[in-house]
């Protein structure tokens, strides 16, 4: 089945940082200022910093690893929601996970005029559970390593990184997203579609390596 809202989310995403890279009013708009949350209710930064990138390679990067791990989300809330609901479900999930991704750095940095961020890597680490349970054994060229390993290296490096506190990467919003990813996709797994989780523990007894 296509996955048409994997398709939809990465074309917005595109057009919408297309135009900011050309719109710098746009862009600031859109950008997540959390003294701006706090001081003038504008809420919705939580989102809208989600569809724009610094520049075409943080777009590129981030809409590529969407291309990957998206289909596999979203056929899994093909099979928990149904063909009806699970579209809307797969999402609200992403969308979910960009607020989600950027909560603990709202408390951070609520005084901070100086502090924005913006793209869509906290979502994106979202995303890559459903395919770690689905594809658990598959190996990425980069980091060499398979699904299994990277999920929880993921998590690990975001927050070792984010403790350092170097660097202009949101390390926080990557940690948190990946967070809420495996929560939520686990509690709905279990709930509406166990043998998700049943099929993954099989398959994760039985390694399937390319080697």
């Amino acid at each position: 089945m296509t996955p048409i809202i994997t398709y939809l989310i990465i074309g917005v995403t595109c057009v919408v940082s297309y135009l900011a890279f050309n719109d710098s009013a746009l862009r600031a708009r859109l950008l997540f200022v959390p003294a701006q949350v706090k001081d003038r209710g504008e809420s919705y930064r939580f989102l809208t910093h989600g569809f724009i990138h610094a520049d075409f390679m943080h777009l590129l990067f981030n809409m590529w690893a969407l291309y990957i791990f998206g289909p596999y989300a979203e056929s899994a809330f093909l099979a928990m929601f149904g063909a009806a609901f699970g579209g809307a479900a797969y999402l609200l999930f992403y969308l979910a996970a960009i607020v989600a991704s950027s909560y603990i750095t709202y408390t951070r940095h609520a005084d901070n005029y100086g502090y924005s961020a913006l793209g869509a890597s906290g979502a994106v680490a979202a995303v890559m559970w459903p395919f770690i349970f689905i594809q658990p054994w598959a190996w990425f060229i980069f980091p060499p390593l398979p699904a299994i390993i990277l999920g929880p290296a993921y998590i690990a490096y975001s927050h070792y990184s984010d403790k350092r506190g170097t660097g202009n990467i949101g390390h926080n919003a990557h940690l948190w997203g990946a967070i809420f990813g495996l929560v939520a996709f686990v509690v709905l797994a279990a709930s509406l579609a166990p043998f998700i989780l049943q099929n993954f523990f099989r398959m994760l007894v039985q390694p399937s390596l390319p080697f």
